[in-house]
């Protein structure tokens, strides 16, 4: 069974042979695993193949100018939002600083700089699905779609929220612009892999750990009719969606169900309504999961043994009916040790099998 064959079966809730796995991880766990495993830094597919992954993501290049400037000491990416690096006992980490937009109007916001749908290179589209053509395919990520946390990261979360409370025209109007390019980029990048891509990927960080982020009317105001075209255009291509939510999302399911999207991602198993077993008691017959493997439980603060039985007893709650692809909640990060990720993996192609 070919990747692309076990993920598009198993998250359709048929017989496969073994749970599908996916690998997410920030560079310094990344450079600590192709050290491990004896493989050149810029190797991924030897440690995709060690690790048995089955999800490859497509990415569409941007190749237009440069749209915004670097300042001393800071990052800034094509939307204009601002990191500088943050040290921490483990190694660090590209922070957001600044906010650019945080007393912005809507005549400003109007007039910021933004990435065309043009000047993505999709060209490239097609070979990079030959390349990758016997793994599931993705498009997308879990900023595709993102309202609040990509906001947050250039007006404050603060004035996202207060935005979204209070139907601000300058917030609303960084959302709805950005979501027109990142929409059109994945309509073009779609169309370009003339059906090879398998799954649309979209997010939103609807939650804390401990309940909704918004209410539930802020999201139907303004999250689920935007994300709705997203979903719309996957029906489109004929091809599901999988939705990225941290922190406690479970309250939105039955909405997300509703939209046709059917399958959720990270699933922190931490945070309120979000255990394995809910999930699936709850859930299990309606939606697909990827994830529950939290990158704050027993991987980064656990032992061997610890990480084995988590994964484990997660696969015993998630494999049955199908439906279950294992993944970390987020990327892996640096107080990871080697030794527990190698052995989560291990035990996933140890225990995960029909």
């Amino acid at each position: 069974m070919t990747s692309k064959e076990r993920v598009k079966r198993a998250l359709s809730h048929e017989q496969v042979d073994r749970v599908p796995v996916d690998y997410l991880a920030n560079p310094g766990v990344d450079a600590r695993l192709k050290r491990h495993f004896g493989v050149r830094p810029d190797d991924d597919e030897s440690l995709r193949q060690r690790l048995g992954v089955d999800f490859f993501e497509i990415i569409p290049r941007y190749n237009g100018p440069r749209l915004h400037s670097d300042l001393e000491g800071r990052k800034t990416d094509m939307w204009g939002i601002r990191t500088r690096w943050v040290e921490h006992e483990d190694g660090g980490y590209w922070d957001y600083c600044d906010f650019p937009l945080k007393d912005a109007d809507e005549e400003r916001v109007a007039c910021w700089p933004m990435p065309s749908p043009d000047d993505f290179d999709y060209e490239s589209i097609p070979q990079q699905c030959r390349e990758s053509e016997g793994y599931a395919l993705l498009i997308g990520n879990p900023g595709a779609g993102d309202m609040i946390n990509t906001a947050g990261m250039i007006r404050t979360m603060e004035q996202v929220l207060v935005d979204l409370t209070m139907d601000e025209p300058a917030g609303l109007l960084f959302m709805d612009r950005k979501n027109e390019v990142q929409l059109e980029v994945l309509r073009r990048s779609l169309e370009a892999a003339g059906g090879a891509i398998d799954i649309l990927w979209l997010g939103e960080d609807l939650g804390t750990q401990r309940g909704p982020l918004i209410s539930l009317e802020l999201f139907r105001k303004h999250i689920r009719p935007r994300h709705q075209k997203f979903v719309d255009l996957a029906k489109e291509f004929g091809i599901p969606v999988m939705f990225h939510s941290c922190g406690s999302s479970s309250w939105a399911f039955e909405d997300f169900i509703e939209m046709g999207i059917t399958i959720v991602d990270t699933l922190q198993p931490e945070a309120k309504d979000m255990s394995p077993a809910y999930l699936k008691g709850r859930f299990g017959t309606q939606l697909a999961f990827h994830g529950c493997i939290s990158t704050a439980g027993p991987v980064a603060y656990g032992s061997v043994e610890e990480t084995v039985n988590n994964v484990r007893e997660t696969l015993e709650i998630m494999m049955p009916g199908g439906g279950y692809a294992f993944s970390p909640t987020h990327m892996l990060q640096d107080n990871s040790p080697t030794e527990n990720i190698v052995a989560m993996y291990d035990a996933v192609h140890r225990f995960g099998r029909y």
